[in-house]
Protein backbone atom coordinates (compact mmCIF):
# COMPACT_ATOMS: atom_id res chain seq x y z
CA UNK A 1 0.00 0.00 0.00
CA UNK A 2 2.72 2.64 0.98
CA UNK A 3 4.78 2.17 -2.75
CA UNK A 4 1.37 2.40 -4.26
CA UNK A 5 0.87 5.62 -2.36
CA UNK A 6 4.41 6.55 -2.91
CA UNK A 7 4.33 5.68 -6.69
CA UNK A 8 0.79 7.84 -7.24
CA UNK A 9 2.55 10.91 -5.48
CA UNK A 10 5.51 10.72 -7.82
CA UNK A 11 3.05 10.58 -10.79
CA UNK A 12 0.94 13.86 -9.57
CA UNK A 13 4.77 15.84 -8.96
CA UNK A 14 5.54 14.49 -12.22
CA UNK A 15 2.66 16.05 -13.73
CA UNK A 16 2.84 19.65 -12.51
CA UNK A 17 6.74 19.33 -13.10
CA UNK A 18 6.09 18.66 -16.95
CA UNK A 19 3.22 21.95 -17.26
CA UNK A 20 5.66 23.88 -15.51
CA UNK A 21 8.64 22.96 -17.79
CA UNK A 22 7.06 24.19 -21.21
CA UNK A 23 7.35 27.78 -20.86
CA UNK A 24 7.78 29.67 -24.21
CA UNK A 25 10.66 31.54 -24.42
CA UNK A 26 11.36 34.57 -26.92
CA UNK A 27 13.75 34.78 -29.53
CA UNK A 28 17.50 36.19 -29.74
CA UNK A 29 18.08 39.47 -28.72
CA UNK A 30 18.34 41.59 -31.85
CA UNK A 31 20.46 44.19 -30.13
CA UNK A 32 22.60 41.19 -28.04
CA UNK A 33 24.36 42.48 -24.65
CA UNK A 34 27.84 42.14 -24.67
CA UNK A 35 30.45 43.58 -22.16
CA UNK A 36 34.06 45.44 -22.34
CA UNK A 37 36.69 44.76 -19.30
CA UNK A 38 40.02 46.15 -19.15
CA UNK A 39 42.03 44.29 -18.36
CA UNK A 40 40.38 42.32 -21.19
CA UNK A 41 42.22 38.97 -20.52
CA UNK A 42 39.49 36.67 -18.83
CA UNK A 43 42.87 35.16 -16.55
CA UNK A 44 42.76 38.78 -14.63
CA UNK A 45 40.27 38.56 -12.21
CA UNK A 46 41.15 42.04 -10.58
CA UNK A 47 39.14 44.12 -13.29
CA UNK A 48 39.39 48.09 -13.32
CA UNK A 49 36.71 49.10 -15.43
CA UNK A 50 33.54 47.08 -17.37
CA UNK A 51 31.18 48.07 -19.22
CA UNK A 52 27.99 45.88 -19.93
CA UNK A 53 25.91 47.44 -23.71
CA UNK A 54 24.04 46.46 -25.88
CA UNK A 55 25.09 46.11 -29.29
CA UNK A 56 22.76 47.11 -32.30
CA UNK A 57 23.62 46.19 -35.99
CA UNK A 58 23.69 48.74 -38.66
CA UNK A 59 21.91 46.44 -41.27
CA UNK A 60 22.47 49.50 -44.31
CA UNK A 61 21.93 52.31 -42.27
CA UNK A 62 23.45 55.12 -41.41
CA UNK A 63 25.15 54.94 -37.62
CA UNK A 64 25.32 58.80 -37.35
CA UNK A 65 21.82 58.85 -38.50
CA UNK A 66 20.56 56.41 -35.72
CA UNK A 67 22.40 57.84 -33.06
CA UNK A 68 21.24 61.26 -33.31
CA UNK A 69 17.62 60.63 -34.41
CA UNK A 70 16.16 60.98 -31.38
CA UNK A 71 17.77 63.67 -29.97
CA UNK A 72 21.01 65.03 -28.66
CA UNK A 73 21.63 62.26 -26.00
CA UNK A 74 21.79 58.90 -27.29
CA UNK A 75 22.01 56.00 -25.17
CA UNK A 76 25.44 54.68 -26.39
CA UNK A 77 24.11 51.25 -27.89
CA UNK A 78 20.74 49.59 -28.11
CA UNK A 79 18.01 49.13 -25.01
CA UNK A 80 19.05 49.92 -22.05
CA UNK A 81 21.63 52.61 -21.14
CA UNK A 82 25.15 50.87 -20.58
CA UNK A 83 26.43 50.20 -17.20
CA UNK A 84 30.04 51.53 -17.01
CA UNK A 85 31.43 50.31 -13.31
CA UNK A 86 34.72 51.67 -11.92
CA UNK A 87 36.79 49.09 -9.46
CA UNK A 88 38.35 52.11 -8.05
CA UNK A 89 38.34 55.71 -8.51
CA UNK A 90 39.53 57.45 -11.64
CA UNK A 91 39.67 60.21 -13.91
CA UNK A 92 37.42 60.37 -16.67
CA UNK A 93 38.13 62.33 -19.54
CA UNK A 94 40.26 64.74 -16.43
CA UNK A 95 37.16 64.54 -14.14
CA UNK A 96 37.72 63.00 -10.89
CA UNK A 97 35.10 59.95 -10.57
CA UNK A 98 34.22 57.83 -7.45
CA UNK A 99 34.39 53.84 -8.22
CA UNK A 100 30.97 53.19 -8.95
CA UNK A 101 28.36 52.33 -11.44
CA UNK A 102 26.93 54.73 -13.67
CA UNK A 103 25.24 54.93 -16.68
CA UNK A 104 26.92 55.47 -20.02
CA UNK A 105 25.26 57.75 -22.31
CA UNK A 106 27.06 60.25 -25.15
CA UNK A 107 26.16 63.21 -27.45
CA UNK A 108 27.94 61.84 -30.98
CA UNK A 109 29.12 64.84 -32.67
CA UNK A 110 31.71 65.12 -35.71
CA UNK A 111 34.81 66.55 -34.72
CA UNK A 112 34.25 65.55 -30.69
CA UNK A 113 31.82 63.34 -28.07
CA UNK A 114 30.33 64.50 -24.90
CA UNK A 115 30.83 61.82 -22.70
CA UNK A 116 28.44 61.19 -19.75
CA UNK A 117 28.11 59.69 -16.61
CA UNK A 118 24.78 59.65 -15.31
CA UNK A 119 23.75 58.16 -11.60
CA UNK A 120 20.59 57.00 -12.67
CA UNK A 121 20.77 53.24 -13.18
CA UNK A 122 18.32 50.51 -15.07
CA UNK A 123 16.83 53.23 -17.76
CA UNK A 124 15.56 52.64 -20.97
CA UNK A 125 17.50 54.58 -23.68
CA UNK A 126 17.94 57.65 -22.60
CA UNK A 127 14.14 59.12 -22.79
CA UNK A 128 14.17 60.33 -18.99
CA UNK A 129 17.70 61.90 -18.92
CA UNK A 130 17.96 64.78 -16.75
CA UNK A 131 21.02 66.65 -17.07
CA UNK A 132 20.88 67.27 -12.86
CA UNK A 133 21.94 63.57 -12.35
CA UNK A 134 25.00 63.90 -14.37
CA UNK A 135 28.17 63.10 -12.15
CA UNK A 136 30.88 63.59 -15.11
CA UNK A 137 30.16 65.35 -18.60
CA UNK A 138 33.58 65.68 -20.25
CA UNK A 139 34.59 65.56 -24.37
CA UNK A 140 36.30 63.18 -25.79
CA UNK A 141 38.15 63.01 -29.64
CA UNK A 142 36.21 61.42 -32.56
CA UNK A 143 37.29 59.94 -35.94
CA UNK A 144 36.77 58.18 -38.58
CA UNK A 145 38.39 54.20 -38.90
CA UNK A 146 39.50 52.56 -41.80
CA UNK A 147 37.29 49.52 -41.17
CA UNK A 148 33.62 49.81 -41.04
CA UNK A 149 31.78 48.05 -37.90
CA UNK A 150 29.01 46.08 -38.91
CA UNK A 151 28.03 45.59 -34.71
CA UNK A 152 28.54 48.79 -32.21
CA UNK A 153 31.39 47.79 -30.08
CA UNK A 154 33.27 49.07 -27.29
CA UNK A 155 37.09 48.65 -26.42
CA UNK A 156 39.83 49.45 -24.33
CA UNK A 157 43.26 50.55 -25.70
CA UNK A 158 45.79 50.88 -23.65
CA UNK A 159 48.01 54.01 -23.08
CA UNK A 160 50.62 55.52 -20.66
CA UNK A 161 49.31 56.27 -17.57
CA UNK A 162 45.27 54.44 -18.87
CA UNK A 163 43.10 53.29 -21.41
CA UNK A 164 41.30 54.79 -23.56
CA UNK A 165 37.24 53.39 -23.51
CA UNK A 166 36.88 53.43 -27.90
CA UNK A 167 33.38 53.50 -29.13
CA UNK A 168 33.58 52.27 -32.66
CA UNK A 169 30.06 51.54 -35.02
CA UNK A 170 30.36 51.88 -38.99
CA UNK A 171 33.53 54.21 -39.74
CA UNK A 172 32.86 56.00 -36.36
CA UNK A 173 35.45 56.18 -33.85
CA UNK A 174 35.47 58.09 -30.11
CA UNK A 175 37.69 57.91 -27.17
CA UNK A 176 37.59 59.13 -23.34
CA UNK A 177 40.86 58.91 -21.58
CA UNK A 178 40.51 56.88 -18.51
CA UNK A 179 43.35 57.36 -15.75
CA UNK A 180 43.62 54.82 -12.57
CA UNK A 181 45.26 55.34 -9.58
CA UNK A 182 47.00 52.22 -10.03
CA UNK A 183 47.54 51.10 -13.38
CA UNK A 184 48.08 47.82 -13.19
CA UNK A 185 49.98 45.56 -16.39
CA UNK A 186 47.92 42.23 -18.00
Amino acid sequence: MKKVFTIALMAIALMFTTQSVSQEFSGIDKSPLDNANYPSSYKVSDKLVRVTYSRPNLKGRDAFELMTKDGPIWRTGANEAPEITFYQDVKFGGTNVKAGTYALLTMPGEKEWTFILHSSLNQWGAYFYKEGSDVARVKGAASMGAKSLEEFSIAFKEVDGGVHMVLGWDKLRAAVPIMMAEMKKM
